[in-house]
């Protein structure tokens, strides 16, 4: 995991603070932070962070 990614992971954990995360929740900080959302979903998957109630198959 590269700097980037360590960064991303700590604003993840900011809005995810118990492991996990709403698909919708997943994109708004995608948008935030000017990044794909396929980013986030690959950051949560390798720090084991499930993303529920996917909206759109997105993760």
């Amino acid at each position: 995991m590269d700097n980037m990614d360590k960064e991303l992971l700590d604003k993840i954990k900011e809005v995810a603070p118990d492991g996990a995360i709403s698909c919708q929740a997943a994109r708004e900080l995608a948008e935030k932070l000017g990044i794909q959302a396929s980013q986030v979903g690959k950051v949560c998957t390798q720090a084991n962070i499930k993303i529920y109630a996917c909206e759109l198959g997105c993760f």
